[in-house]
């Protein structure tokens, strides 16, 4: 008898302790801007709504995202609630680096957003040699099924300034230790930086949140592309980046097109994790 108790309590923490799995996409979807013409936000919003629903995520990190965009999304994925800000006032002003997540899955307990530059606290602040203000939003989320705590930090670095995005990079990892601590933690976003680039190594490489990339190659290993799927243009700068308590799964950068023109001039990157 006492074998056989002995038996269940280990089957019950076996059970207990097994791994949860996660989802996570990053999506910069282009913000809505009439000069775009054929590509303009209108046109595009029911591939973009398209993609979002036949991969499903239990979160969406999206970049560059306007107010009526914001709305847009959260008016085609009903059961996500969502955490950002716009990055002009820290309200509803100006592009949002948002995460949509699943509210019946997990519950939100924290989020922020901060500025990247040496006043992050500040709204609207612009770091560095940055070209304009860049923002990180933040959640601490806990799972309803397990009750696992983690961390998501969505980001968009200047496309212009070398040095505000490797201050970037320090900054973020910086504030997921002064944050998170040891608790897990997973960064998304578009970081307008190669693996080549400075900013790139200084993620993987800083002493603040030790990250890895949740790469694995794939035929044509693009996330940024233009429009047009017959460009030459092909730049990996959109990354899902993770922690010792995740294990990678899966990976893919989602290329669905109509033949001629991408949804938006970035490409979906998504990974699934267990952890």
């Amino acid at each position: 008898m006492k074998k056989f108790g002995a038996l269940v309590l280990v089957s019950v923490l076996f059970i207990a302790a097994k791994a949860d799995t996660l989802s996570i996409c990053t999506y910069n979807i282009r913000l809505d801007v009439s000069v775009d013409g054929v590509n303009q936000w209108g046109k595009r919003i029911d591939k973009v709504s398209e993609i979002m629903r036949q991969n499903e995520s239990d979160f969406f990190c999206v970049q560059e995202a306007l107010p009526n965009q914001i709305d847009d999304i959260q008016g085609f994925l009903p059961t996500y609630n969502y955490v950002g800000v716009g990055r002009d006032d820290g309200m509803r002003k100006g592009e949002f680096s948002a995460i949509f997540y699943k509210a019946t899955a997990y519950d939100m307990l924290t989020n922020g957003t901060f500025w990247l530059s040496p006043t992050p606290s500040i709204p609207g602040s612009k770091g560095w040699d940055a070209a304009i203000t860049r923002i990180c939003t933040y959640a601490k989320f806990k799972s309803k099924s397990s009750g696992k705590i983690f961390w998501v930090f969505n980001t968009h670095f200047d496309h212009i300034g070398d040095t505000a995005r490797q201050m970037s990079a320090l900054l973020i990892t910086k504030k997921m230790k002064e944050m998170a601590g040891d608790e897990p933690c997973l960064l998304t976003g578009d970081f307008n930086s190669e693996p080549t680039s400075s900013a790139y190594k200084t993620i993987l490489s800083n002493t603040n949140h030790s990250l890895k990339d949740s790469y694995i190659a794939q035929t044509r290993d693009c996330t940024f592309t233009g429009f047009e799927v017959a460009s030459d243009i092909c730049k990996r700068i959109d990354f899902i980046f993770y922690d010792k308590a995740f294990k990678p799964k899966s990976f893919a950068i989602i290329s669905k097109n109509n033949g001629t023109y991408y949804p938006s001039d970035h490409l979906p990157v998504r990974a699934v994790f267990s952890f």
